[in-house]
């Protein structure tokens, strides 16, 4: 039985509302502002739509053709209240998101939507960007999230520990919550699952009686698999109480020698040596203040010659600073302290501590595949009624946008999810 959630689960992540700015009462004011205000705000975006269309109907019934310089996908909205582009306009993301939840727009599709802003993103600059009072009240407040020891634990409780019950209903059968990697186009996502944590093993160079140590062990995937497949000493840390139960009880499964084990721990405080190192989408939830921490870890606890593998989301470097002027929905309501990392930057910070960068893989286009068949799962639960309790309507719209805007964002190509081998070489 899983202990570790609460009668209301998620109102960690819906109290955003509370803390996040997203333009509330001025944004209902200015909405009072002559449609023509609004049309101009539309033509800025019209400016920066270099791929891809979107199809506006306005509350003052016009229709709008938005973009269609390139090829790109085409995206339908309904702006029901102009308030929700006066909440775009000052809080981005955060705002287009509470004015979806209020109903001041709608889409039959929103990926498409996400996509075209992804895919621009360059081009269109910070239009669709927080700006002025609000751009700098939601990086405050996101700075509050920082993932020093106490807040990386409440951080990751607010996300991880919504309930084993929960997850394994719509993510594969061994748990995997990060991008599958799909290699032929009929496999199912448990099998381009497995390809994934078998691309991250076999970097490794794993030998029977190795030491390996997984940096944030989910419930177990990566653990069960390589004691089956390398016969290793295999440590898993986390800071999730509901992952480690689950992953313990894998481990133990498969691991007859009974010397593996899962660990509640911060990596700041993981002892070592070890021959190898996997470290599967964890880096997003370190932080950029934390990245030196996190690569010092890896140096200080690999042995010299090993190697370590990590899965890891990027957004673009051109688009990178205008990411981190403020938080984004991801970072509100979603990941608290989360930040995508910018791969060159990170890259030379692992160089510095002599770990060597080697054989990039990406596979964004993956990921979309991915969340799209995270959401029909997660649907599918819904619409049947088996979504455990305490879940209320307003936190199932929350995580269906999440899905969405998720997956709109790795077809658009700003960011991407990749695989890289550092090897420790001093």
């Amino acid at each position: 039985m899983n202990t570790h959630v609460s009668p209301r689960r998620g109102k960690a992540l819906l109290r955003a509302d509370r803390a996040y700015r997203s333009g509330g009462v001025f944004a209902r004011l200015a909405a009072l502002a002559p449609s023509g205000l609004f049309h101009r705000m539309l033509d800025r975006i019209d400016a920066g739509l270099m791929h891809g269309t979107i199809e506006g109907h306005l509350p003052d019934g016009s229709l709008r053709l938005l973009g269609g310089r390139g090829r790109g996908p085409v995206a339908v909205v309904h702006i029901h209240r102009w308030a929700a582009l006066a909440r775009l306009a000052l809080s981005g993301s955060v705002g287009w998101y509470r004015a979806w939840e209020k109903g001041e727009w709608s889409s039959p599709d929103p990926v498409p939507l996400f996509d075209l802003f992804m895919r621009n993103g360059e081009s269109l600059g910070d239009a669709g960007r927080a700006r002025g009072p609000w751009r700098w009240v939601n990086k405050a407040i996101h700075s509050l999230n920082r993932n020093d020891r106490r807040g990386a634990r409440r951080n990751i409780h607010a996300h991880y520990d919504l309930g084993n019950d929960f997850y394994s209903l719509w993510l594969d059968a061994r748990m995997n919550y990060s991008s599958a990697l799909f290699l032929k186009p009929d496999q199912t996502l448990e099998e381009a699952q497995t390809a994934k944590v078998d691309a991250i093993l076999d970097r490794l160079d794993l030998r029977s009686g190795s030491r390996l140590l997984e940096i944030g062990c989910g419930w177990g995937a990566l653990a069960e698999r390589a004691v089956e497949r390398h016969d290793v000493l295999y440590i898993g840390i986390t800071l999730s109480p509901a992952q480690a139960e689950i992953a313990g009880a894998r481990l133990d499964a498969v691991d007859l020698t009974r010397r593996s084990r899962i660990e509640l721990c911060d990596y700041r405080d993981a002892r070592g040596p070890y021959d190898a190192i996997a470290s599967v989408e964890m880096v997003e939830a370190v932080g950029e203040a934390y990245w030196p921490a996190y690569l010092d870890a890896i140096a200080r606890l690999l042995r010299p010659g090993g190697k370590a593998a990590l899965q890891y989301i990027l957004i673009s470097d051109a688009l990178f600073d205008r990411y981190t002027a403020s938080s984004d929905f991801i970072q509100a309501y979603i990941f608290p302290g989360g930040c995508l990392i910018s791969e060159s930057r990170f890259r030379a910070l692992a160089e510095a501590r002599g770990l060597a960068w080697r054989d990039v893989r990406r596979f964004g286009r993956d990921y979309a595949e991915t969340l799209r068949q995270w959401r029909e799962r997660f649907d599918t639960v819904v619409a049947a009624g088996d979504l455990p309790t305490g879940f209320d309507d307003r936190f199932v719209r929350l995580w269906r946008y999440y899905l969405q805007y998720c997956e709109g964002g790795f077809r658009g190509g700003g960011i991407d999810v990749a695989q890289v081998t550092l090897e420790k070489t001093t």
